[in-house]
């Protein structure tokens, strides 16, 4: 790129980079993003399919969660990476709805690609978006209904539906609310923190089972130390049980025999007796980060101490906050008050996996859920699911509040902001009106992904809201719009508000570029529909024209 003065070139841009300008870097990005939008589509609601995600080396991941789909998947578009953020935010802020967001935000963007050819400005779009994101948000809070733990079961166990978990769905929603209740502390459940979900080979689904306690991925140091400890008294090291090597560069000049054999005594008797201080302070059984020498290991299970070795800073953190230990950096700085409890640890497995369990924890802090299957990915995707529905269940424990199902919300916001945008004057409430038309793409998903017509669908749930059934849904067993209240089909407020809040500003951030730099080597995904209309599904991106 190059300005004139004087007949002399002036050189702005590198001749490496080019540039995209307008309309057309606008038709890029929203062309990338929506493609994003369309791959995921098709896992919406309770009769979504799922996505085989096969990497390089082989590995599969079998899913229809969308943040974990758009995980797996290479994306090297920037603005088709802003519609893994909105994901990623999603699960983050309220733990399920990523689909529904990343849905939204690709239809935000498809309605306003029509505004744009229509000659709206962007800039108008965004304004218009902003006011129907906060005009939404408080009828969100107007649809809200005050939630109790009696309505948990029914949170979990729509969140759960539709998922692998469906194979054995009310014992899992009951595992949920028993799991995300006893962690409850201060009035806050802290999923991520508290609760270790682990799988084991083997059994099924319906085997899965609450832990009052946790559950590590590891074996005893030794086969000789005990395999079951009753009525353990723990301790938690940050340190290893092993001589020490000096921190400063020293040497010790060992001139025969009878000197190497003492500096070997020395070291022998010095891990000796920390372990004796260890066993002394009541400990019998030990966690530690770090490593056990053979020094350590013999004399440990001398002391018939059942230790465990190389455990990873968040096993650590789990344990320590399921027995109630302090964590402790010198093996003979132990006291009796360090040490954890648990009326059971012991190593169990099959063959060569084996598992350490810690049970009857007094008062945990961390507790786990063991999950059997047959197959690694089954259990990874009933993993997933387990992971949303305590995370929706604690939205609930921790907000007290929830909206119906069933694609109800969107319709009635729909509604309302339909006969909002007509009390504006300007262009503003071609955006509205816009905004509106894309809330219902979520329910029309729904409809499409459980083979029903979306169209008569869509028609049948805006006459029952018209008439004031505000909690009208979509009954996908039916095809009919019933209440969802009724049905037991409810999700949290913080879900709603939540996808809301992330697909619009990610929608206005994508609308505000009409400038794209790209240096000539980016690796950046080429989206132009003359190029990859196959890929994209025929999506057009609009002309160029003048301003």
């Amino acid at each position: 790129m190059a300005g004139q003065l004087s007949g002399q070139p002036i050189i702005i841009l590198d001749k490496d980079k080019t540039r995209t300008q307008g309309r057309e870097a606008l038709g890029y990005n929203i062309t990338a993003a929506k493609a994003i939008a369309d791959a995921v589509r098709t896992t919406l609601g309770p009769k979504g399919m799922d996505k085989m995600l096969v990497n390089p080396i082989g590995d599969m991941v079998i899913t229809n969660d969308g943040a974990s789909i758009l995980r797996e998947m290479d994306i090297t578009h920037p603005a088709a990476k802003m519609m893994v953020e909105i994901a990623r935010t999603q699960e983050d802020k309220a733990g399920d709805g990523t689909t529904s967001a990343v849905v939204l935000a690709g239809e935000l963007l498809n309605k306003a690609r029509i505004l744009v050819e229509r000659n709206v400005h962007p800039t108008v779009i965004t304004k218009g978006y902003s006011l129907a994101q906060v005009k939404a948000l408080e009828i969100l809070d107007e649809l809200a209904i005050e939630a109790k733990d009696d309505v948990l079961e029914n949170i979990a166990r729509t969140a759960l539906t539709g998922k692998s978990a469906d194979m054995s769905l009310e014992p899992l929603v009951e595992l949920c609310v028993k799991t995300a209740l006893s962690i409850k502390e201060s009035g806050r459940v802290n999923v991520k923190e508290n609760i270790n979900i682990i799988h084991q080979r083997g059994g099924s689904i319906k085997d899965t089972k609450f832990i009052h306690g946790v559950v590590i991925d590891k074996a005893r140091a030794h086969k000789n130390m005990p395999k079951r400890v009753e009525k353990a008294k723990i301790a938690v090291l940050d340190t290893g049980i092993e001589v020490e090597k000096t921190k400063t560069a020293s040497k010790i000049h060992i001139t025969s025999s009878d000197m190497l054999s003492e500096a070997r005594l020395e070291e022998s008797r010095l891990v000796e007796e920390r372990v004796e201080a260890l066993a002394k302070s009541g400990a019998n059984v030990v966690f530690t980060e770090k490593g056990i020498d053979d020094t350590g290991m013999h004399y440990l299970t001398k002391k018939g101490i059942f230790t465990v070795r190389r455990c990873s800073g968040e096993e650590i953190k789990k344990i320590v906050k399921a027995t109630g230990a302090r964590v402790v950096s010198m093996v003979d700085g132990v006291e009796e008050e360090d040490l954890g409890y648990a009326d059971v640890v012991e190593e169990r497995g099959v063959g060569n996996y084996k598992m350490i369990y810690v049970e009857g924890c007094k008062n945990p802090k961390a507790v786990s859920i063991l999950i059997y299957s047959g197959a690694e990915h089954v259990a990874e995707e009933v993993e997933r699911a387990l992971d949303d529905a305590l995370r929706v269940v604690g939205d609930v424990i921790e907000d007290g509040k929830m909206v119906a199902g069933g694609g109800s919300p969107e319709i009635e916001l729909a509604m309302r902001l339909r006969s909002y945008a007509t009390t504006l004057q300007g262009r503003e409430q071609l955006a509205i009106t816009a905004y509106a038309e894309a809330l219902e793409e979520i329910p029309k998903g729904i409809a499409e992904n459980a083979g029903l017509d979306a169209i008569d669908v869509i028609a049948e749930l805006r006459s029952a809201h018209s008439k004031g059934e505000k909690t009208a849904g979509l009954n996908i067993l039916t095809g009919k719009a019933e209440d969802m209240l009724k049905l037991g089909i409810v999700e949290p407020l913080r879900v709603k508000t939540q996808i809301i809040k992330s697909a619009t500003d990610a929608a206005n951030m994508i609308l505000r570029i009409d400038d794209i730099l790209t240096a000539k080597e980016t690796g950046m995904m080429d989206v132009r529909p003359e190029h990859t209309a196959d890929y994209y599904d025929g999506i057009q991106a609009p002309d160029v024209g003048e301003d």
